[in-house]
């Protein structure tokens, strides 16, 4: 969903925190007895320190858009934030995200990275 668009290979959205102590994925699935699984949202959270995390890998499924499985997705990860003692979230949206998450009560920090050559990102933080 992240990378299909800009021709980046399947596997490209792993990365070595994936596997950390810590860490928390969210999934919601299509169907889950469908083979192979379809996964409409997803979502990573990773412990940056001891009180902060990020959010990382956030996507929705185009045909799901709107349907609020990305707030579900941020919920989960807000709750688990939360469970293992966090109290901040960042992440790094897209520029055409940032008013989904403002909605949750991101608010934009600065201007982040450029994704691609070609994709706006803003550094955005959440005290839980």
């Amino acid at each position: 969903m992240l990378r299909q668009p800009w021709q980046q290979p399947r596997g490209s959205e792993r990365v070595p925190a994936d596997d950390e102590p810590g860490t928390i994925h969210a999934l919601l699935l299509a169907n889950e007895a469908a083979e192979p699984p379809v996964a409409l949202a997803v979502g990573m959270l990773q412990p940056t320190t001891a009180n902060q995390g990020q959010v990382r890998f956030m996507a929705v499924a185009p045909e799901a858009a709107g349907t609020g499985l990305g707030r579900r997705i941020m919920a989960a990860l807000e709750a688990q934030a939360r469970a293992a003692g966090l109290t901040e979230i960042v992440l790094h949206s897209r520029e055409a995200a940032v008013g989904f998450y403002q909605r949750l009560g991101y608010t934009v920090v600065e201007p982040s990275h450029t994704l691609f050559g070609v994709i706006p990102h803003f550094l955005m933080r959440k005290q839980l």
